[in-house]
């Protein structure tokens, strides 16, 4: 994908707070580095591979597609707003599954791989396999693994006092 000797920080991009995170801290290594930031979000139909195969009518691929790139330059712009991140940066969008196109994405051994590890409890990890997981076993390159900001840990925690509909004082909030 390129030429040996170029740098590069591949950051891993979604639009959660987690890969929010981790696209702050591969600017920041960017940034210290002298390298460029590659920005990737990897996508899937609704329904996976095989749920737009089948039906009537083709399906909306350049549809699904043009939403993914909305959704990456929509994370862009929380990230960072209106300034640019200080460094050179790329953008990818690419179909397939999270890890194996992070992985593409940073294929030479001076990269590095900067993903967001998200919160994780035991029904989500068994329901959904770890991108990070994935990535930190089958890397040519190093991969940084950012855990969630201490923000995501009290907006979960608002998000289940909402679920159960527990009412919220927000003096707890300034604590």
């Amino acid at each position: 994908m390129s030429r040996p000797g170029d740098r590069r920080v591949v950051a891993g991009v979604s639009g959660s707070l987690g890969s929010l995170t981790a696209l702050h801290r591969a600017a920041a290594e960017a940034r210290v580095t002298g390298a460029t930031l590659r920005a990737v979000l990897a996508w899937e139909p609704p329904g996976g591979e095989m749920g737009h195969r089948g039906g009537l009518c083709p399906p909306p691929v350049s549809d699904w597609r043009q939403m993914a790139v909305e959704r990456l330059i929509s994370a862009l712009e929380t990230a960072f707003g209106s300034t640019e991140p200080g460094v050179p940066l790329e953008c990818l969008v690419v179909l397939g599954k999270p890890g194996k196109v992070l992985l593409a994405a940073a294929d030479q051994p001076d990269d590095l791989l900067v993903i967001g590890t998200g919160a994780r409890g035991r029904v989500r990890r068994a329901l959904w396999p770890s991108v990070a997981r994935y990535c930190v076993a089958h890397a040519c390159c190093p991969v940084l693994t950012v855990p969630p900001s201490p923000l995501h840990r009290v907006l979960d925690a608002v998000h289940r006092r909402n679920a159960w509909r527990i009412p919220l004082d927000a003096r707890e909030l300034a604590d």
